[in-house]
């Protein structure tokens, strides 16, 4: 597999070295090779089960390779012990799947719960910081609410929210347009790209979505039966004539993707 042409060099922040991973006798990642450029974003497209959620749970280290290495600024995180891990973790904000925000916590304290848990930032910090990235998200007034008053797109933010509040240098993003309507989907595409932008951000992107991968992203990184099957630049995707990316783009049902 070639590397599609990047028109910039962007220093690499997280690398997978021919990372392996099974769950029983279940093969996920079969020789995974990965570079993630610093400060732009990656898109990781590819059907389910293809170790997309894995790689992610990789890079924080929550999972360990059964064999290969995944490195961050060069360390290899198999070497960290569990402190120096807890510190490297701060260097991360994650938004998940569907914004998992604690239901009996309001607004204002689902996004001060890291600041609480992990700074020692005063009170009046606190509230301060957290207008601030609700703010930056697009919402105001809400810290009152509680999560169940808020519509879908708006928990998505409060995730976004919770997320930059320790002012992290890598975003991880699991799915995060599911569930919402091609508007509100857009406006969170836009978040997406202007908080990158704002807080020039390191972003990695687990996306079913190929309009909005092909529009935030920076990179494009398919996966394939546990592998790198093609990367590069959104026009070098859309381009491209290799029939599996081709089948998977286009959402046809035939091709050399089986059903399975």
């Amino acid at each position: 597999m070639e590397p599609m042409p990047s028109s910039t060099h962007h220093p690499t922040i997280i690398e997978f070295q021919d990372v392996h991973r099974a769950f029983g006798a279940h093969q996920v990642l079969r020789g995974l090779d990965l570079r993630i450029p610093k400060h732009r974003t990656t898109v990781i497209i590819g059907r389910s089960g293809t170790g997309k959620s894995v790689l992610l749970k990789h890079i924080m280290g929550l999972l360990r390779p059964d064999r290969g290495r995944v490195l961050v600024d060069g360390v290899d995180l198999r070497t960290l012990s569990p402190h120096a891990l807890l510190e490297l973790r701060k260097r991360f904000g994650m938004c998940f799947q569907n914004a998992a925000l604690f239901d009996s916590l309001s607004v204002g304290e689902n996004v001060a719960f890291p600041l609480r848990e992990h700074s020692d930032f005063t009170k009046e910090e606190i509230r301060d910081i957290v207008e601030e990235k609700l703010k930056q998200v697009g919402l105001v007034n809400v810290s009152h609410k509680m999560p169940s008053e808020l519509s879908g797109g708006m928990r998505k933010r409060v995730g976004i929210a919770r997320a930059i509040a320790l002012e992290p240098e890598i975003m991880l993003y699991d799915e995060p347009t599911t569930g919402l309507d091609p508007i509100m989907s857009g406006a969170i595409d836009d978040l997406i790209m202007e908080t990158q932008e704002t807080l020039n951000l390191t972003c990695v992107v687990i996306s079913h979505d190929i309009r909005a991968a092909l529009r935030i992203g920076h990179k494009i990184a398919m996966l394939y039966e546990g592998r790198l099957h093609m990367e590069g630049t959104p026009e070098a995707i859309r381009n491209t004539s290799d029939p599996v990316l081709r089948q998977f783009l286009e959402g046809r049902a035939e091709g050399p993707i089986k059903l399975t």
